[in-house]
């Protein structure tokens, strides 16, 4: 075993052992004044998207005089309270998705929705509901990761499709690839119907943007696959993104949640703040190609991104 995976061996058993947040000796961290720990550990959710991102993270912040530390833990079940209990200072999120967690987990699997289309909206709840963790929601930047909608290039040019609009309005039939949940999801099939009026006829149920999923759509067995705003993958399958114009998705903005005690001070959130200046969703789609299709690391993809946008020495 190397070095790191036995690093990341050690702290996944710590982070077992903290499945609820805070201690009550540490409660008052919740409400004390933002920290600035110059030792930060940078959490990832494990798939190529997050990995970049806590390279960003981490990279910026190392400029700035910080030590950190990466650690990749798939489950947001056992990051999220690692994140509270200041085991992980910082995680790259996804504001909707997971103001929806954390407000399942407040509230129960049944509460009504708190993540929303409408960004200002997500984040005044995500925040409502982060702030009683210990947890700070720093500003989103300009890219977004949210559910979306492709169909082969050569489709979308016969019928003069450019947004979902256009594709309720032609009437087409249209088989769906992707994950069995979307039957019933209500931003998926019911929330196409209902939303755009598309005539979505049934449900191939091969996954969110798998690659079966697209070989489906690039071979016509499927009209549309669910994939997500920043697949890096779409042009080498032939196809392309409909516009949400009518915003059926919720706001996946990234965002970037630290632990208020050690990371949220003004310094973290100027240091993170600049990439969000610049970092844009075409950029995030390029960077997972580089990692997912030219098989480039992670760390030298985004090394190279900071120092190209002016952001590294």
């Amino acid at each position: 075993m190397s070095g790191r995976r036995a690093l990341t061996a050690v702290l996944l058993l710590a982070l077992t052992a903290c499945t609820t947040g805070p201690s009550l000796e540490n409660r008052g961290q919740v409400t004390a004044s933002p920290g600035d720990s110059r030792h930060l550990t940078i959490g990832s959710a494990g798939f190529t998207e997050s990995d970049l991102l806590a390279q960003m993270y981490a990279l910026l912040l190392n400029q700035a005089g910080y030590k950190t530390a990466l650690l990749t833990v798939a489950n947001r079940e056992l990051y999220e309270p690692a994140l509270e209990s200041g085991q992980i200072d910082i995680v790259p999120e996804y504001a909707a998705t997971v103001a929806d967690w954390l407000n399942a987990k407040a509230h129960g699997a049944d509460a009504p929705p708190a993540g929303s289309p409408d960004l200002g909206t997500t984040m005044r709840a995500l925040r409502k509901l982060a702030a009683p963790l210990g947890l700070t929601v720093l500003d989103p930047g300009r890219a977004v990761d949210q559910n979306a909608f492709a169909v082969s290039r050569s489709y979308a040019r016969r019928h003069g499709l450019k947004t979902l609009s256009d594709l309720g309005a032609s009437g087409l039939k249209v088989r769906l690839a992707a994950g069995d949940e979307c039957v019933r999801r209500p931003y998926c099939a019911p929330g196409l119907r209902k939303t755009y009026g598309i005539d979505v006829t049934g449900i191939d149920p091969k996954g969110v943007g798998t690659t079966q999923a697209k070989q489906a759509v690039r071979s016509g067995r499927d009209q549309m696959v669910l994939t997500t705003t920043t697949d890096a993958t779409l042009d080498a399958f032939g196809l392309v993104l409909l516009a949400d114009d009518k915003r059926l998705q919720n706001a996946d903005y990234v965002v970037p949640v630290v632990n208020r005690a050690r990371a949220g001070g003004t310094r973290v959130t100027a240091v993170l703040g600049r990439l969000n200046d610049v970092l844009t969703t075409a950029d995030l789609a390029s960077l997972n190609r580089q990692v997912d299709s030219w098989r480039r690391l992670p760390s030298d993809v985004a090394r190279t991104y900071l120092k190209d946008k002016g952001l590294l020495k």
